[in-house]
């Protein structure tokens, strides 16, 4: 997904301490995916104060939206550096191409990680047609910053389909890391370049349902549907919750509606990243660069370092003019 709008307050925002034990509310910001006239989305992170949440750097929240009334989801070819896309989606479908040679259909409950590492360019565009199940998009889109060590690994393609777990007062499907539920732990079988939590929850109405987690995870709960309540705060409909490290416990409690959330969390990241439009790097002159390669490749060149591949939409997304001041570390 492209991250085509940047403000001021996203060139260089920190991390600030937060106490624990508390929950940091973090709201939601509308911006175009693609474009001024393109679906909109709900963005969490970055957050003035809030940049990361373990390797988490980026939490796109969108839907549902009617595919046939808007035109869904159209995103060209766009690169990517240093970051793992990850993408799960409650309705709808979603056909991605990349340069790696994937072209996958992303599904409801199903993981499609993709890893930029160097360099990659890919493509999201909704699935279309009468079938009901394609009528309704909805879903969050997320990223993932790779150490340093890792930055520059090749780029691939990984899906997985998690076995949701009833549990009492609602189910879980834990697509990345480890999650404990009722003394049982759920484990995704991918691997991950630093540990993550990636979980979705869904609670039956009036449900409250007891979490084991790492205590040295710092952790988001980005509430999809519904009103949820953690600890002594309440969370309402696309809104983020951080909770600093600190808890081996964490309980969440559903209104009367029930609820959906996703669950993310890892230990602080430890390092700084420069991040802006779909790049990430360690300095500004990393992303000037990124961005340089990109405007003279532009996905046509299979051998260039985003490479390329079949798109029958157009033309790719070029890159926007980098703001005029110099792009600062955050973290």
């Amino acid at each position: 997904m492209s991250s085509l709008e940047t403000r001021p307050d996203e060139v260089a925002c920190g991390d600030g301490p937060a106490p624990e034990g508390s929950v940091t509310v973090l709201a939601p910001r509308e911006v175009p995916l693609g474009g001024p006239r393109a679906m909109r989305v709900r963005r969490t992170l970055p957050a003035r104060g809030r940049t990361m949440i373990g390797a988490w750097c980026f939490v796109d929240h969108y839907g549902p939206d009617e595919v046939g009334r808007s035109g869904g989801m159209v995103v060209p070819p766009h690169p990517h550096t240093a970051l793992q896309t990850v993408s799960w989606l409650f309705s709808g479908e979603i056909e991605h191409r990349d340069s790696t040679g994937a072209h996958a259909v992303v599904r409801p409950g199903e993981l499609n990680l993709m890893t930029a590492g160097r360099g990659v360019c890919h493509s999201e565009v909704s699935v279309t047609g009468d079938e009901p199940h394609l009528q309704v998009l909805h879903g969050a889109q997320l990223w993932v910053a790779l150490p340093a060590a890792d930055a520059g690994v090749d780029p691939g393609f990984q899906h997985h389909a998690p076995q949701p777990r009833a549990v009492r007062g609602g189910r879980v499907s834990v697509f990345l890391g480890a999650l404990g539920v009722d003394g049982e732990q759920t484990r995704s079988p991918v691997p991950t370049y630093t540990p993550l939590l990636g979980a979705e929850i869904v609670l039956d109405p009036g449900a409250r349902l007891r979490l084991t987690v790492d205590a040295e995870h710092e952790h988001g709960v980005l509430v999809d549907h519904g009103r949820v309540g953690v600890g002594e705060t309440e969370l309402e409909r696309a809104e983020l919750g951080y909770l600093a490290p600190g808890r081996a416990e964490l309980e969440l409690a559903a209104g009367a509606d029930g609820a959906r959330v996703l669950l993310l969390g890892g230990p602080p990241f430890g390092e700084q990243i420069v991040m802006w439009w779909n790049f990430i790097g360690r300095s500004h002159e990393e992303v000037v660069q990124a961005r340089e390669q990109w405007q003279a490749e532009l996905g046509h060149d299979p051998e260039g370092r985003f490479g390329a591949f079949p798109y029958p939409g157009g033309d790719s997304l070029p890159a926007p003019e980098l703001p005029q001041v110099r792009l600062r570390p955050r973290g």
